[in-house]
């Protein structure tokens, strides 16, 4: 299949909506890629699912680049995009910012990045596009910031305020030079007046059916990852399950001493074998 390109996505608004999901490895990116899946995000949920953190806060700029390398090898359909950990671009300096994105882009073979933010990020996504790297703001529900919000919780919902004030960051994200939007645990209403206000495509988690596109962490979609604790997503199958007997089925063997059996082991000719013995 051809390699998507942002423009041809951004071509699809209000035209059809178009599919994101999470990978981390090669494995999973091949898996992703294989099923047609649009946008393949490289998130710092990573820091959770496969790294054990309690959050995305410590996850580093070499741990994004090393997970997103393994995706950047082998996706091959999907655009990819890189996420900006906590403190990759937020302490002020562009350049630090700037050289921070750059990386997801020359080191890990991203196609553009994704950052957490509000209004107040828009000259740091405005930086980072006049370098030419193409960028995803990402606003409603922050995760790196979650506890400065008083933590997982909708965002926009609780006063007419709070909603022009997610409607101006959006606007803003735009007007800086993003080419998407991603809105998380955003009301489905006002994810859809954002959508349609914006020129850009919207991507929806946790934001209602209206956005432009729609986007799932993997591991918690297929049950590999317990889940973030908010009803955003659909529980699609229950691999996790599936290994998990796979591999209590493995040890039940190696314990009775079924595995292995003749067929997964190799002969050596019975000359030799008398030979040695005799010696």
């Amino acid at each position: 299949m051809p390699k998507l390109t942002i423009p041809e996505l951004q071509s699809w608004k209000g035209k059809q909506t178009f599919t994101m999901l999470t990978a981390y490895d090669a494995p999973l990116a091949r898996l992703v890629d294989d099923a047609g899946i649009d946008v393949i995000l490289v998130g710092d949920s990573l820091g959770m699912v496969m790294l054990g953190y309690k959050g995305t806060a410590p996850v580093t700029m070499d741990e994004m680049i090393h997970h997103a390398k393994a995706v950047g090898r082998t996706a091959q359909r999907a655009v990819l995009v890189g996420d900006m950990p906590f403190m990759s671009y937020q302490a002020g300096d562009l350049a630090e910012a700037v050289r921070n994105a750059g990386r997801h882009i020359k080191e890990a073979g991203m196609d553009c990045v994704k950052l957490e933010g509000t209004a107040r990020q828009a000259p740091i996504v405005r930086a980072i596009v006049d370098a030419g790297i193409a960028v995803i703001g990402h606003i409603g529900l922050t995760p790196q910031t979650a506890a400065s919000l008083g933590g997982m919780l909708v965002v926009g919902g609780g006063s007419q305020a709070a909603a022009q004030a997610l409607i101006d960051d959006a606007l803003a994200m735009e007007a800086a030079g993003c080419w998407a939007v991603l809105l998380e645990a955003v009301p489905a209403d006002l994810a859809a007046l954002i959508t349609k206000r914006l020129r850009v495509p919207t991507i929806g988690i946790g934001a209602g059916p209206h956005c432009d596109g729609q986007v799932l962490v993997t591991h918690e979609m297929l049950g590999l990852f317990p889940g973030f604790g908010l009803p955003f997503g659909r529980r699609y199958a229950e691999a996790g399950e599936l290994m998990r007997r796979g591999i209590a089925e493995y040890a039940a063997d190696v314990r009775s001493g079924t595995f292995p059996g003749p067929e997964n082991t190799f002969p050596i000719d019975a000359a030799i074998l008398k030979q040695l013995e005799s010696e």
